[in-house]
């Protein structure tokens, strides 16, 4: 009786404890059980960062379900380049293309250049059929080069970066625009965000042995892709420094005061596209500087909204600076969505003394990944140690012998109180 009570017991927790198997379990990808001696699972996307291309290998068992995904059904980068051309029995899909190409973008920060794009697999009905057994999925992809030293032994090719990148290494002058921690201390680990939170961005220009420069955010805007044209798109910064995303029911605004002349940080509540089921933004910011000593103007300011007073403020200099943000006209018209060009910073004599410095840049800071609260609970749950996920299928399980168990003892004395009250006569 008591094996057969502990079979059924171990077919209602079918391989969820390990009452009923020698072997000790691992929570292995996918949220399956497998014993320790099983084999690894292989890994669903594998990035390869060479010194002038990027390959990406993808697994057909994307989702680690079985249903395998086609070829067709994947590109890369945000002008959808196509895989390598592939054999229906091949495990594999594979990308091979140049860094600058698939319309990758790159961001400077101080010890790295950083290549970004994203691996989308959008699913299309096959044949007459109407449905799909896949998920849509964009997954971002990063590469790191160090800024620092030469990591190839064959000659450095001055060409292969943009004119931009060139002009910044030679007179030491670089923009950058990083996701910071809530304090500012740091940045941020994590790209990921929920609906209510608020993203701190810090804007940075590194002058090296420059004259002292101040820094201003001229425009910003975020779009789902890292190209700054796409649409839809939502406009944070405008009129040359005018936080037109605090007039709306977000909190967005400059901080005040500044570090230091040369940073300005300011917040975003964080957002999504309706009906884009990417999750994900790329914020562009349009950045420029003047001399330090220049007082801040129309064209060269940082202003926020405040609510109560229903009146906007500069991070520094006379309030009457940001009045022209009310009107939605500060001068000449905003660098939106335009490329930076080269322009020369102080007088004719310092001229000669060093060439022309780039002093607007475009720099992209993304993908902005946003967690639903209800709907992203599975990519969550991917994030629990394999002892955190054990630990809850062994509560759930003990939690269902005590309900059996109770419902037992409740039946037991509902036989006894039965035949205590009907009871047989000797006569009978």
């Amino acid at each position: 009786m008591e094996l057969t009570y502990g079979l059924f017991i171990c077919l209602l927790l079918w391989g969820s404890t390990e009452l009923c198997y020698p072997q000790p379990l691992r929570l292995l990808q996918g949220g399956t059980s497998r014993p320790e001696t099983a084999v690894q699972a292989v890994q669903p996307i594998v990035v390869e960062c060479r010194e002038a291309t990027l390959v990406v290998t993808v697994s057909k068992d994307l989702f680690g379900t079985r249903k395998l995904i086609r070829a067709v059904d994947l590109t890369l980068g945000p002008e959808g380049c196509e895989p390598l051309v592939s054999t229906d029995t091949e495990d594999v899909v594979r990308f091979e293309v140049g860094l600058h190409e698939c319309g990758n973008s790159m961001q400077v920060t101080d010890d790295a250049l950083v290549y970004s794009t994203f691996l989308l697999h959008d699913p299309r009905p096959v044949g007459n059929l109407s449905i799909v057994r896949t998920n849509r999925a964009e997954i971002p992809i990063e590469c790191r080069y160090p800024r620092r030293g030469n990591v190839s032994s064959q000659a450095i090719l001055p060409t292969w970066l943009p004119f931009r990148t060139t002009v910044f290494s030679e007179e030491k002058l670089t923009f950058s625009l990083r996701l910071m921690e809530e304090n500012w201390s740091a940045e941020k680990r994590t790209p990921t965000f929920h609906l209510g939170d608020a993203a701190h961005l810090q804007a940075e220009i590194h002058t090296g042995s420059h004259v002292p420069l101040r820094l201003f955010v001229d425009h910003c805007v975020a779009t789902p892709t890292p190209d700054q044209n796409a649409s839809p798109y939502h406009t944070i910064v405008d009129f040359h420094g005018c936080l037109v995303d605090g007039l709306t029911d977000a909190s967005s605004a400059f901080q005040v005061p500044r570090p230091r002349p040369d940073t300005l940080q300011f917040t975003v509540d964080v957002f999504h596209f309706a009906n884009d089921s990417r999750n994900m933004i790329y914020i562009t910011c349009h950045l420029k500087v003047t001399l330090a000593e220049q007082d801040p103007d129309e064209l060269n300011k940082a202003c926020s909204f405040s609510k109560p007073s229903n009146s906007w403020f500069p991070v520094e200099g006379p309030a009457d600076i940001c009045q022209c943000c009310n009107k939605g006209d500060c001068g000449t018209p905003s660098h939106a969505r335009r490329q930076p060009h080269v322009v020369s910073l102080g007088s004719s004599s310092s001229a000669r003394n060093r060439r022309h410095v780039t002093e607007e840049a475009d720099v992209t800071v993304g993908p902005l990944i946003f967690l639903d609260r209800t709907g992203d609970h599975v990519m969550e749950q991917w994030a629990l140690p394999a002892d955190t996920s054990l630990l809850l299928l062994l509560g759930t399980g003990l939690a269902v012998v005590a309900c059996l168990t109770l419902t037992a003892v409740i039946l037991l004395l509902t036989r006894r109180c039965r035949t205590a009250s009907h009871p047989v006569s000797a006569s009978q």
